[in-house]
């Protein structure tokens, strides 16, 4: 014999030993072990889309501080607003002397003396503290815009989060589903194998397989755990949330969409804010306008005095005009023209970025849906194969390591499913988004 003969042989001979069939009257070795428990995944209470937004927005800290920004500008209308009303003030005024201040007989200053007044100022011309008031409302309405807005990305991040929850149970679903056909082809090779008909290596490998599918059942679980108590903490619930499946329609034209883009509460926002720095400018002539005030000033004194009655009143009208302000009201005026150039910029900006996502989420629409299609007839096509591969292995026709690859196949055909169907959804979420329409 030649020496690379005797090298040979033996590697065919230990490869003939540990594919030979099992005898009859030889002990079959112990199976593998397999995971015979389940382990369920927490509870956690299950709302739907809908419910789960205006929790986001009722309950998001960003939300709230929009709410609260409300109330804030609205506020401090309520303090601009005072330099516009009449105001009315009380005084008094008790004096202790070291003696009482005499000339002559005649007592000018009594040791004790009290004087009380009270002071009504009313604003009667006062263009500037007028267009102060008119611009704070602008404030309210560009916060309760901005609020919109918020509340807006408040729910388009609530849809996701809750979108990936259900994306990951549907991961889930398939690795299941993969996992109980590889253990029923495990249990199947086990049984050839303990028949006398089968081989060692088959039912380490298909029992291999089982285990590796049970490890990624486990680390999808861990992953659902995960999105649920984000998903919780966006709802502000507490706790972890599940999700259902939603319905979601975005059957729009693009041209209403368009038009509908440039409605969005951001877009809305935007052109407040331009609007109200426009205001402004157009209001910068009460800088240089005089303003007339009245004031009223009854009063009691005791005792009475040369200059004071015991009682009495006077009035006044007092007229101020604005002269020289050392520059003051010009450079207001260039910050209020920059601050319109950069509304209207921002108004621009907004507006193209707002129908850049009306294109793209039809796009992306469109190549979802394809993308979808095309992975479920890939699926479809894995499982077949799958099937047949099966029935070959079962015939004697083929080897474990094509029904292995089989399965691998098919696990990662359904897995792209999933990935398909949560990018459907993205899609659609993204053109109600885009047109305002959601939430």
């Amino acid at each position: 014999m030649s020496l690379p003969a005797v090298r040979v042989f033996p590697i065919l001979l230990g490869l003939v030993l540990v594919s030979a069939p099992a005898r009859a009257d030889d002990a079959a070795p112990a199976a593998p072990s397999l995971p015979g428990v389940e382990l369920e995944p927490a509870a956690a209470p299950t709302v739907g889309l809908a419910r789960a937004v205006d929790m986001a927005i009722a309950h998001y800290p960003t939300a709230i501080v929009a709410i609260a920004q409300i109330r804030r500008a609205e506020a401090i209308v309520e303090q601009t607003r005072s330099g516009s009303l009449p105001t009315l003030y009380g005084n008094g005024d008790l004096t202790e002397l070291d003696s009482a201040r005499v000339i002559g007989s005649t007592v000018v200053q009594p040791m004790t003396s009290f004087l009380a007044s009270a002071t009504l100022t009313v604003p009667l011309l006062v263009p500037k503290p007028w267009a102060q008031w008119s611009q704070a409302k602008d404030g309210v309405e560009a916060a309760r815009a901005s609020a919109l807005d918020t509340r807006r990305l408040v729910a388009v991040a609530a849809a996701r989060a809750y979108l990936i929850v259900v994306a990951q149970k549907r991961v889930i679903d398939a690795a299941v589903r993969a996992r109980d056909a590889d253990r029923a082809h495990y249990e199947y090779a086990h049984q050839r194998f303990a028949g006398g008909v089968g081989n060692r290596i088959d039912e380490v490998r298909a029992a291999q397989q089982v285990q590796s599918d049970e490890a990624n059942v486990q680390t999808q679980y861990m992953g659902l755990a995960r999105y649920r108590e984000a998903l919780g903490v966006l709802v502000g619930a507490g706790g972890p949330i599940d999700a259902e499946e939603p319905n979601l329609q975005a059957a729009i034209e693009p041209a209403q969409a368009m038009r509908d883009a440039e409605r969005r509460p951001d877009v809305r926002a935007a052109d407040v804010r331009l609007r109200a720095a426009e205001h402004t400018i157009h209001d910068n002539w009460t800088d240089y306008s005089p303003y007339l005030t009245g004031t009223f000033m009854p009063f009691y004194a005791t005792p009475s005095t040369l200059t004071y009655p015991t009682t009495g009143w006077q009035a006044q009208l007092v007229l101020t005009v604005p002269l020289y302000d050392a520059g003051l009201r010009y450079g207001q005026e260039h910050q209020r023209d920059a601050a319109r150039d950069e509304a209207q910029a921002r108004l621009d900006g907004t507006l193209r970025q707002a129908r850049a996502d009306v294109r793209v989420a039809f796009e992306e629409l469109r190549r979802a849906d394809a993308t979808l299609a095309a992975a479920q007839k890939a699926a479809a096509l894995a499982q077949t194969s799958l099937d047949l591969a099966n029935a070959a292995y079962r015939a004697g026709a083929t080897t474990d390591i094509e029904v292995i690859d089989a399965e691998r196949t098919a696990l990662d055909a359904a897995t792209a499913v999933v990935v398909a169907e949560d990018g459907a959804r993205q899609a659609r979420l993204d053109l109600l988004a885009a047109t305002g329409r959601f939430p």
